[in-house]
């Protein structure tokens, strides 16, 4: 249960709500107890003396006391309920939040179909926690009460040989709940392999489909979903024998009030009323005692999922402002300056990054080449702090990144990762999405920059048309474009372009630099390629290899050195001779 007890807070923020609740069961419950009294002294008029008028007066008195009590029942469900519902939308925003400021290396370690179990299946069970759980554990542990204390009054041995079989539905319930919990966890687990599979599934549907591998995908899940109906089954079972079993505890219950309550009632130590009274009492009690073993369920489910979101919860931002932050900083801009920086990507990992010196000016063209691997990505993945440096300091303007306010220095820079992502949107929202409302100036503008407008006016429904999901309905050339489009709306700073024109022909790429070169001036922008023809032109080149900075100067020092640059070079010259003449 210590999991669950960290929804505290939540439910102190409708303490008024529940406390009504909580009155509203106390007075359901008071109507419902008081309807076999009236049934008991009418059965026992009944044997005295028959008078029609006060029969009426039970019967209305029965109906009457049905009626009040089902109206605060029906008010259990708008307060205790009604909260289970807001608690719930509490808490999938606070997870939402939380699971937005969390570092990169969350997500490089949870797949996402792992994430979406937590925010949908997870989810659930903590609200029926937090619902129908507290409800009827309130509502359950109140009944027993009231209806145990008044069968006492009524014949104290009669009640005490009715409550023999309990101790035993109190050592079922412990043994049973511990298992469900397990179990529970296991399919909460299995269900999270599951949405994993289809969400990479949906997203490579066109890996699948052009490798054939369908048949096999199909078999694949119908594996995953027979062992995830196995632990379900597995869970079911438990479920199966244990409310036969509560039957089975509170029937014997009323077999023993049957006869040992006819008994008394031959030899006159009780009135036929009397009994009857208990029989319905314990009768009471039969969906009370189910409810417990519902609830037991409920709970163990709960806490399982619970545990498992807490995890989440537990998971540190890294990244974020702290008490080294300066609010007083508006605005990023000035030189770049990486001094002495070394990275890696976990403590027992190798190093990516090692002892990297470089100062970029502020306005210039600086461009990063080197091998698959070498650290090009993670090197400006660094500048706007999509990961912290292990070692070392990077400086914007004179001031350490990290006394930057994060939505200030991210704000000034445009960048574009090397993995092009848009949103199942209009073309318009995605271009539009670093903006806090659409411009359509500025859009049409960059739009225009990237050579993405040509091919938008082709489409049915311009900028308003909406793509698939990820972009699907665009090519990755028109994806790149957009994306690089996107960060010049920006109006940035700093523009990074990550093999932002691998997917674009060389003669579009030209169009697109000789653009960007106008757009640029005054700005610093950063620009990995794997294209000498891409980087010639710029201020300074760096050639990374292995994680260090191998060379840098001009495209004319770095052929006059005769290094890697100059051989990536010579490689790509005779690549471009050959398919001249072929």
């Amino acid at each position: 249960m210590k999991n669950l007890f960290t929804l505290k807070k939540y439910f102190a923020r409708y303490r008024n709500k529940l406390l009504a609740g909580l009155l509203f069961i106390l007075f359901s419950n008071a109507g419902m107890v008081y309807i076999p009294i009236l049934i008991k002294d009418s059965i026992n008029t009944l044997q005295q003396n028959v008078h029609l008028d006060r029969l009426i007066d039970y019967a209305l008195l029965i109906v009457g006391t049905s009626l009040i009590s089902g109206i605060f029942r029906f008010y259990i469900r708008q307060t205790i309920i009604v909260v289970s519902r807001e608690i719930e939308y509490d808490l999938r925003g606070d997870f939402w939040a939380h699971i937005q400021r969390l570092p990169m290396k969350f997500f490089q370690q949870n797949s996402t179909g792992n994430i979406m179990a937590h925010a949908t299946n997870d989810m659930n069970a903590v609200r029926m926690f937090i619902g129908p759980a507290v409800m009827y554990s309130i509502d359950t542990f109140l009944r027993l009460v009231i209806v145990v204390s008044i069968m006492i009054t009524i014949s104290p041995s009669l009640t005490l040989y009715s409550l023999i079989p309990l101790p035993l539905l109190s050592v079922a319930v412990y043994f049973v709940g511990k298992k469900i919990h397990a179990r529970f966890t296991a399919i909460q687990e299995k269900f999270s392999e599951l949405t994993t599979k289809v969400q990479e599934n949906f997203s490579g549907i066109r890996v699948i489909k052009s490798y054939a591998r369908e048949e096999w995908e199909i078999k694949d899940f119908a594996g995953m979903s027979r062992d995830f109906l196995r632990k379900n089954m597995s869970l079911v079972k438990i479920q199966a024998f244990f409310q036969p079993m509560l039957f089975l505890l509170t029937g014997t219950s009323i077999v023993i009030v049957i006869w040992i309550g006819g008994l008394k009632v031959i030899n006159g130590e009780l009135l036929l009323g009397d009994v009857t009274a208990l029989v319905i009492y314990l009768g009471i009690l039969i969906w009370p005692m189910i409810a417990f073993g519902w609830v037991i369920n409920i709970i163990q489910q709960g806490e399982a999922s619970m545990k498992r979101l807490n995890k989440i919860f537990g998971e540190k931002y890294e990244i974020t402002d702290d008490g080294n932050t300066d609010h007083s900083i508006k605005t990023a801009g000035g030189d770049i300056i990486f001094k002495n920086v070394t990275f890696r990507y976990g403590e027992n990992l190798p190093v990516v990054l090692d002892n990297i010196n470089l100062e970029i000016k502020e306005g210039a063209a600086v461009a990063i080449m080197g091998s698959t691997g070498c650290g090009k990505s993670t090197l400006v993945n660094l500048l706007p702090r999509l990961h912290d440096v292990s070692s070392g300091v990077i400086t914007v303007g004179g001031k350490g990144i990290k006394s930057v306010p994060l939505s200030v220095l991210r704000t000034a820079i445009g960048y574009v990762p090397q993995e092009t992502f848009l949103f199942s949107d209009t073309i318009k929202n995605n271009l539009c999405y670093g903006l806090r409302s659409a411009d359509e100036e500025r859009m049409l503008n960059a739009s225009a920059i990237a050579m993405f407008d040509r091919d938008v006016v082709e489409f049915p429904e311009k900028y308003n048309t909406v793509v698939g999901e990820r972009g699907i309905t665009l090519s990755g050339g028109q994806k790149q474009r957009a994306s690089i489009a996107r960060a010049l709306i920006k109006d940035p700073s700093i523009l990074i372009l990550d093999d932002s024109f691998s997917a674009v022909d060389t003669h579009t790429e030209e169009e697109i630099l000789i653009n960007l070169r106008g757009y640029m001036k005054g700005r610093t922008s950063i620009i990995i390629s794997h294209r000498v023809s891409t980087v010639k032109e710029c201020d300074k080149i760096i050639v990374l290899d292995k994680g260090k900075i191998a060379e840098e100067g001009t495209h004319e020092e770095l052929l006059a050195l005769g290094g890697l640059y100059c051989d990536i070079y010579t490689k790509q010259q005779l690549e471009k001779e050959i398919q001249e003449y072929s």
